[in-house]
């Protein structure tokens, strides 16, 4: 087998993937863009407040995000083997850790907002104001809980289109709601950041009605129905745990260190703050098309190997890599090129403009090894089942490296925002490393057991 995949078909079924995902992924930064901008016209501690009240929805869509990606790795294989039984098994499981997960967040969130906020800060007032932005968004976690996993199910069944349909139609129905709820129009009372939280609340019904009504009741190619939530599925329970909690734990984990990394920035100094969330910006953009690119490899991937085609996904694997320091080198010749003209947007004084050139020519650098560095881990390992091994490197190397080398790079001996930037990334440049060993020594490819007992997709070594 060579390095690289030679049919055409193989890369049409990536655009048709990726793209989509692309896609859903810019709608729902837009979303969150004109929460922003619309309580942005109310006040600042509105601002503050919902930001906050967003952060508490934000660990919760990591692990949903983790729940669904990791039952992805399982139903990607079974559709590939056509094991029908296992697949509707494995959802179910998803299904009901995430409805538990669910419950237990929104009850601990509802009857105990004050608390939850206070771990975010100590300003009084933007708590009073954010606990407002919770009390609307409790029933959220649920809907949104729910949503994730069956999002990740239909995607790996063939419907990679609807979730970008839906998520058009939630942008646009959020929007309108928070026009009206925040400002008070159409006759409806002014609520201002409540207001805010409750668009956001109709926007997920939407969403919840239009992706798990089709599941539910249309969907023919898994064709699961409400009645399998109630079967029998404890015979893959061991499998489910193996492969999805490992995920789940990696990207909550992964997100709690993101925020770490953005509190080291906070104690270096206020230009490097500025500067950080202008390269948050851009960074955001990196995100959209490496998750695509990463959740396309590890569902064609998880695929291959169902139908039982070892040798090809090692071919794959290699191609997809290829695709991302491709795409990571020409992201970062994009920022180094037009980092002047980001800058040239915002109103910044001599200190912040350096610091701030500082970090976008260090995150051009970085993303030439930041997107394969991803690609490898949530996409390739992933869709092989490795997600223990993907774990530990995540967990890891941010935890023990990253963050550790980034505040005393930034706080303690005061090197610049170039290194300092570098330093908080590296664990990405190991993770690559290791991950490019592990993609070649094809240890990557693990057994998924089915209902059955046997092996799915019948993979030898």
């Amino acid at each position: 087998m060579g390095i690289l995949v030679r049919n055409k078909e193989f890369y049409r079924k990536v655009l048709s993937i990726a793209l989509p995902l692309a896609g859903q992924q810019v709608i729902t930064a837009g979303v969150n863009m004109m929460d922003t901008i619309m309580l942005g016209q109310v006040s600042e501690i509105a601002l503050a407040a919902a930001n906050l009240g967003t952060q508490v929805h934000i660990m919760f869509t990591y692990i949903s995000l983790g729940t669904g990606t990791g039952v992805s790795t399982m139903v990607a294989r079974y559709w590939g083997a056509k094991d029908m039984n296992s697949l509707k098994k494995a959802s179910t499981l998803a299904f009901r850790f995430i409805v538990l997960i669910g419950i237990l967040y929104t009850l601990l969130v509802g009857f105990f907002p004050h608390g939850v906020l206070r771990i975010l800060t100590n300003d009084e007032v933007i708590i009073t104001e954010g606990v407002k932005y919770l009390n609307w968004s409790v029933p959220c976690y649920l809907l949104l809980g729910i949503t994730t996993v069956a999002t990740c199910i239909i995607r790996n069944v063939g419907h990679v289109r609807l979730p970008l349909y839906s998520s058009i139609g939630a942008f646009f129905i959020n929007i309108f709601f928070n026009w009206v709820f925040i400002f008070g129009k159409l006759g409806a009372p002014a609520m201002g950041i409540a207001g805010a939280a409750l668009g956001t609340l109709i926007s997920r019904i939407f969403e919840f009605a239009v992706i798990c009504g089709y599941m539910f009741f249309k969907d023919q190619n898994l064709a699961y129905r409400i009645r399998d939530l109630f079967g029998k599925c404890s015979d893959l329970l061991q499998e489910f745990v193996k492969i999805t909690v490992p995920s789940i734990v990696s990207d909550v984990l992964l997100g709690l260190g993101a925020s770490l990394t953005t509190a080291v920035g906070g104690r270096i100094s206020q230009a490097f703050m500025s500067g950080n969330s202008i390269t948050a910006v851009v960074q955001q953009g990196i995100i959209i098309f490496t998750s695509a690119m990463g959740q396309s490899s590890q569902m064609i991937i998880g695929n291959t190997l169902g139908e039982g085609k070892r040798k090809e996904t090692q071919t794959q694997a290699c191609t997809f890599m290829i695709i991302a320091f491709g795409l990571g080198l020409v992201a970062g010749a994009l920022i180094f090129v037009f980092a002047p003209a980001i800058l040239a947007g915002y109103n910044l004084s001599a200190g912040t403009y350096e610091v701030s050139l500082q970090l976008l020519k260090a995150q051009a650098l970085m993303a030439v090894i930041m997107i394969p560095s991803s690609v490898g881990g949530k996409g390739i390992l992933r869709g092989g089942g490795d997600t223990r091994y993907l774990m530990m490197a995540d967990v890891l190397f941010l935890w023990v490296v990253s963050v550790p080398l980034g505040y005393l790079a930034g706080v303690v001996w005061g090197w610049s925002a170039f290194i300092v930037f570098i330093f908080l990334k590296l664990d990405h440049l190991i993770k690559l490393i290791l991950f490019l060993l592990r993609i070649r020594s094809g240890k990557w490819v693990k057994k998924i057991r089915g209902a059955d007992g046997r092996e799915a997709g019948g993979v030898t070594p």
